[in-house]
């Protein structure tokens, strides 16, 4: 008997379902928030592309306090979570987690987005990774 395009392939309950026909329906992790000044924490955010080719970005948060200033500040690099499948850069969690940080500990932030499986598999997030970890070691990173 063939399988139906709306039969589940995949089921990895809560997190995300695979249909035979492709179709990826993920079950938790897929709000996502602009980035820009937070008024509670006076942090900007921003996107920035660190792979042309593959067109991901990071999100940079600076502390409000600093933006114009020539100070030199503590970077952080955050990769998030989400069993590399669900979530991203861009979800409310995180976003407002590093707002927070930043805030607090007057640092600058760049958070990692990276392809999910499946539709990219495995090594693709931790290529992603690394490939945003040298852009922010080279000269192309510019906080905002």
């Amino acid at each position: 008997m063939e399988p139906t395009a709306s039969e589940i392939r995949i089921d990895i309950p809560p997190l995300i379902r695979v249909y035979q026909d492709g179709r990826i329906e993920r079950l938790l992790g897929t709000q996502t928030v602009p980035p820009g000044l937070d008024p509670k924490t006076n942090v900007e955010s921003k996107d920035v592309v660190y792979c042309q080719e593959t067109g991901q970005c990071v999100r940079i948060y600076v502390p409000g306090t600093v933006v114009t200033s020539t100070q030199e500040l503590p970077l952080l690099v955050y990769f998030h979570g989400g069993r590399f499948c669900i979530e991203t850069a861009f979800s409310p969690t995180y976003h407002n987690y590093l707002n927070a940080l930043v805030s607090e500990s007057k640092i600058v932030a760049v958070s990692v987005d990276y392809r999910r499986a499946p539709e990219h598999a495995i090594p693709a997030a931790y290529d992603d990774s690394w490939t945003a970890l040298k852009w922010v070691a080279s000269s192309h990173f510019q906080p905002i």
